[in-house]
């Protein structure tokens, strides 16, 4: 066993010491990386289609354990990214596409909830003693029904501009441009603020739904009659 731990030219009390413990894990951590067990942070692409950013977004939003600290960064077992990768594929997820959708959720919310703040925001003031008595109430829920209208006329538009090539619609009701870096400058801008102006339409008026029915529109970008065919 000292062999193993790499102590027998110690004193057989120090041997086993704390100290002597923690030195062999740390070089048997190594031994295991240097054999390729352990994959960095910056390597988890090799295993799974997503960016540098992969790591942390793995062990928040899957519960990744399968990991160890070293110093300020993460080492990630291959085994367990292997596995995490076929399932993914299996579910057919693009799992930097699901990283730009959680990102993109998450902004539309802060949105909402930075506009609810400002509205209560203080600021230093003054006010007449005879100021008084202005005031509205709050004013109707639109019709449902308009706000139906609203999104079918979107759906509609969708089709008929062919929308599919540029956007996607993550569980039905979040719509987001795709996005290709280096493909970017040659779509061209009426394409561009089109299909951005209908992501935020869209967005917005399934929001609104919501607020009033409490449920969202499900909106499959497929054509009825072509979803009869399937």
């Amino acid at each position: 066993m000292a062999q193993l731990v790499g102590t027998t030219d110690k004193p057989v009390q120090d041997q086993f010491s704390k100290e002597a413990l923690d030195k062999a894990a740390k070089r048997f951590k190594r031994m295991e990386i240097e054999r390729g067990a352990w994959v960095k942070e910056s390597d988890i692409g090799k295993y799974i289609k997503a960016d540098w950013r992969a790591g942390s977004f793995i062990r928040s939003e899957f519960g990744f354990t399968a990991c160890i600290k070293n110093g300020y960064y993460y080492l990630y077992n291959k085994e367990a990214l292997q596995k995490l990768g076929q399932e993914l594929k299996a579910r057919n997820i693009d799992l930097g596409r699901y990283m730009e959708y959680k990102r993109s959720e998450a902004e539309f919310q802060k949105k909402l909830v930075n506009n609810k703040k400002s509205m209560k925001v203080k600021r230093a003031y003054e006010i007449r003693a005879d100021l008084k008595n202005i005031t509205t109430s709050a004013p109707p829920l639109p019709d449902v029904e308009l706000v139906k209208k609203d999104l079918e006329q979107l759906k509609t538009e969708f089709f008929q501009h062919k929308m599919a090539a540029y956007i996607d619609i993550y569980k039905g009701n979040h719509a987001m441009m795709k996005f290709i870096y280096h493909f970017e400058k040659y779509i061209e801008p009426q394409i561009k603020r089109r299909c951005k102006k209908w992501c935020e339409d869209f967005n917005y008026a399934n929001h609104a739904l919501e607020l009033i029915t409490k449920k969202k529109e499900t909106f499959i970008p497929i054509k009825e009659e072509e979803m009869i065919q399937l």
